[in-house]
């Protein structure tokens, strides 16, 4: 007799159904959406600290990542009642209510609702005009690599240093890397906008045979595209401990700074699910200091 379709279970003292455990979500190495779900519950006690005050950008691939993909601001209305939303910038219509995945058993709801990414805004929601974080996104234009990323990010941590700025490194769980400095302070989307293109400015500047500054398609091969544009308020980059839709389970993955230096030396910086779960076990949250640590960008020239 074959399994039911449909399984109660109770996680986080919630009750949930969940559906098609046995559904290969990752057919390269046969990773299922039970185990999807089982990763996103036992990375959540960590995880939920970076995403649990955001309004959440789901993006779904309810037959597997060799199939279509969508994503889905708007929080499903056939959501659990215990799973809270929150305003955020909206869509063209208009402002949106998007999910708030604050506790393990929302967490895994998503998971259920094939949810691999989980993308975050700056914001938290009780002010979602005031980013907590600038963002550097480096993305590197094919034959680059995340090697030439990580090159470039130790150029910028040296631009940050300058300023009395600290950052704090993740891989994209893709092909690129990503440095977030925490700021915890009030600060306008304009003036981390402005703050991360004069940084990436500067960086085309001294480095243009590796470093391109602005979007346009033309001029990346083989170059480091800092992606300052993130900053903007209706903008999410993915959260730290997503995991990606790639052929397989991959991970956006705090590292160490050695890590980086490594990284920046070839040595191989893609982390798998289970991989993750066992660097927190032996290094916890390399993230956690940009949840409280404050600092303010330089003011913006006149």
């Amino acid at each position: 007799m074959s399994a039911p379709e449909r399984v109660a279970v109770t996680v986080g003292g919630r009750q949930l159904s969940v559906s098609n455990l046995d559904k290969v979500m990752y057919p390269l190495v046969g990773f299922s959406k039970a185990q999807v779900i089982d990763y996103y519950v036992r990375v959540a006690p960590v995880m939920l600290a970076h995403i649990g005050d955001r309004g959440i950008t789901l993006r779904r691939w309810p037959d597997g990542v060799t199939a279509e993909s969508f994503f889905e601001k708007r929080c499903p209305s056939h959501r659990p009642e215990w799973v809270p939303t929150c305003p955020g910038p909206g869509d063209r219509g208009g402002q949106i209510n998007y999910c708030r995945l604050d506790t393990v058993a929302a967490l895994a709801w998503s998971a259920n609702l094939a949810a691999l990414e989980i993308h975050a805004p700056m914001a938290r929601c009780g002010d979602i005009d005031s980013p907590t974080m600038a963002v550097f996104d480096l993305d590197p234009g094919k034959p680059a690599t995340i090697v030439e990323c990580c090159r470039v990010a130790l150029h910028i941590r040296e631009v940050l240093e300058a300023v009395g700025l600290e950052a704090w490194a993740k891989t994209s769980g893709s092909k690129g890397l990503q440095l977030y400095v925490p700021l915890n302070r009030p600060h306008t989307y304009d003036h981390a906008a402005g703050f991360a293109r004069a940084v990436a400015q500067l960086l085309e500047q001294r480095m243009p045979a590796q470093v391109v500054s602005i979007m346009k398609r033309s001029l990346r091969p083989n170059k480091v595209f800092i992606d300052w544009g993130q900053n903007a308020r209706f903008k999410t980059t993915i959260a730290p401990y997503s995991l990606r839709g790639r052929d397989r389970p991959t991970a956006s993955t705090p590292i160490t700074w050695d890590e980086v230096s490594d990284g920046a030396d070839g040595e191989p910086l893609t982390f798998t699910a289970a991989e993750v779960l066992e660097r927190l076990d032996e290094l916890g949250d390399l993230f956690a200091s940009t949840l409280t640590l404050e600092q303010d960008l330089p003011a913006p020239s006149q």
